[in-house]
């Protein structure tokens, strides 16, 4: 096809972005079809999740928290935009720039796809498809956008003439038409010359000598034609879209979480005492509800996974190799217990650590029940979309209660924190422990398996660190002078805290009071609340000591490649 510089540019980028919008909608309803996670957007973002160096990932948590996968996504459509619009300004120059560029990307989705852990041979057929019917609708688009050559008329009543006649309504050059005879100021009967058979009063289009053939010559921008079928494109881009949603399951689990009974624990727990939480406003409460809970990890689409048709299996080290159901789950005798969870990526004074009721059965008991070889140490343990976890054999084993949980502060466990279930172990940083959406658990050696994060610099143990937080004052703020209540909590999962202090300006550490802890397997609140605060800037400093004798070092360290260490220090102003 030849230039045409009569297209706008606003147009032949409207054209690449309805291109690329069909191709993800119906990329995602492929995907709702075959596999979530086949959805090629979502493999491209895992895939520059697992290439991206540590450092990147860090930076990621540490600027945007939990929205680090929103912005990841948000940034992947955006490109995905900007590049669809390039390939519209191409494809009406010439068609098969905009048809390589979207086989390129379909090229990449295949490769992305084939990446994932649990991928399949249908996993690339929602790629494929997308960049068909992008392909379709660029074609269709320009098409539209250019119908006909120049030198093309319409006939009476609106149907396209031959070649060689007048262009008519159906572009943007009107037709040639002059009146009949009579039809001016004489208002004489006579035909018009040269217009054979013309009667007394009509208007005829006056025929226009050929000029040129279909094919030659620059064609016509139809804008009319090209809006009506970018709608069209988009109505098909967004019900495809809104109907691979529905169809990857995320209503069918939302209905099957809400319906699933719980059972009651063999030995319930009381209910919490109330010394646990000082109440105290701005403090952590001692149970952090399910919705602020905090969340960290690599699913770009939360994997929704149906309760009804999910089984764990257990494999490798063991005498008798087991597979169980969610109701054989249930059935085993059900433990409730208080547990701290801690991600290793949290800073010092960082916020990704919550405290839980968590409900389910004993993992050393079914464990036990598989018989685990002498000489097994490392749980190798797989979720639903491929992400491992290493666990110590050990540490499960040694009497904690470390968990398949499949319910958080009294009801299901939420999706987005590994429904239908996941591993709870007290004392060990997520990222070696807190596997969501489990669905494998291979029993297996360190020296001969790796998990996600170990290959990636990070340590293949991770042992929760003592630490202590200041939640009150917050850093940087600006107080009134007098009695201050400072405030915060400390944590050393399976060994318990004993003690914390504080200090100001760096002067004598202040022994805190401490809230009640049930086990040792939660954080605990502590406050000082007669600080007398004098005006000028200070700085607050807290350190923790563990059940051990330990006592947090005030060296700082990153988070990487064990977690982070280091007192929490906050500077505020006293007016």
């Amino acid at each position: 096809m030849e230039s045409n510089r009569r297209v706008p540019m606003w147009a032949a980028a409207l054209i690449g972005l309805v291109s690329g919008a069909v191709a993800v909608g119906v990329s995602l309803l492929a995907a709702g079809l075959v596999k979530a996670s086949a959805f090629p957007v979502v493999a491209v973002g895992n895939a520059a999740v697992d290439l991206a160096p540590a450092g990147a990932k860090e930076f990621a948590i540490r600027v945007f928290g939990e929205n680090d996968k929103n912005v990841l996504v948000t940034g992947i459509f955006v490109v995905l935009a900007v590049i669809a619009a390039v390939l519209g300004i191409l494809a009406v120059r010439d068609i098969r720039y905009g048809m390589a560029g979207l086989t390129a990307f379909g090229v990449i989705g295949v490769l992305a796809v084939l990446t994932r852990p649990d991928a399949g041979p249908l996993d690339i057929v929602p790629t494929i498809v997308g960049a068909a019917a992008g392909m379709a609708a660029l074609q269709l688009l320009v098409g539209r956008a250019l119908p006909a050559p120049a030198g093309r008329a319409v006939r009476d009543g609106g149907a396209e003439a031959g070649p060689g006649e007048a262009p008519g309504a159906g572009g943007d050059v009107e037709p040639t038409v002059e009146p009949t005879a009579g039809a001016g100021a004489g208002g004489g009967a006579e035909p018009a010359s040269g217009v054979p058979g013309a009667e007394a009063g009509e208007r005829r289009e006056i025929p226009v000598p050929p000029v040129m053939r279909p094919g030659e010559g620059p064609l016509v921008f139809d804008r009319r034609r090209l809006l009506a079928g970018a709608v069209g494109g988009l109505a098909v881009a967004g019900v495809s879209a809104v109907v691979g949603q529905t169809l990857s399951g995320r209503s069918a689990v939302n209905t099957a979480r809400a319906g699933l009974t719980l059972p009651r624990p063999a030995t319930p727990l009381p209910a919490l005492p109330a010394g646990v939480d000082l109440r105290i406003r701005g403090l952590s409460p001692f149970v952090t509800p399910n919705r602020d809970f905090y969340r960290v990890d690599t699913a770009l689409m939360v994997p929704q996974v149906d309760p009804r048709s999910w089984t764990l299996r257990i494999h490798g080290m063991v005498d008798r190799p087991v597979e169980l159901t969610l109701a054989d789950l249930m059935k085993r005798p059900v433990v409730e217990a208080d547990i701290t969870l801690c991600c290793v990526s949290n800073e010092v004074g960082g916020p990704y650590i919550g405290n839980a009721r968590w409900l389910g059965v004993s993992l050393a008991g079914v464990l036990r029940g598989a018989g685990v070889h002498k000489d097994a140490d490392m749980l190798l343990s797989t979720s639903a979309d491929g992400w491992t976890s290493g666990t110590p054999v050990d540490v499960v084993l040694d009497g904690r209660n470390a968990l398949l949980a499949f319910a958080m502060n009294g009801e299901a466990l939420p999706v987005e924190h590994g429904f239908p279930v996941r591993q709870v172990v007290p004392g060990l940083y997520g990222y070696v422990s807190a596997t969501k959406w489990v669905t494998d658990i291979k029993v297996t050696r360190f020296d001969r398996d790796e998990a996600y994060w170990t290959p990636r610099g990070w340590s293949p143990k991770g042992p929760v660190k003592t630490e202590s937080r200041i939640d009150l004052p917050r850093d940087g703020a600006r107080l009134p002078a007098g009695r201050t209540v400072i405030a915060g909590v400390a944590w050393a999962q399976h060994k318990g805290v004993d003690a914390v202090e504080v200090r100001i300006d760096r002067g004598p550490w202040r022994r805190a009071r401490l809230a009640e802890a049930p086990t040792a397997d939660t954080w605990r609140q502590w406050v000082i609340d007669d600080w007398d605060a004098t005006p000028g800037g200070h700085t607050i400093e807290v350190r923790a000591t563990d059940a051990t004798g330990y006592t947090q070092t005030e060296e700082r360290v990153p988070t990487a490649p064990d977690g982070a260490t280091g007192w929490h220090t906050v500077n505020v102003e006293v007016a």
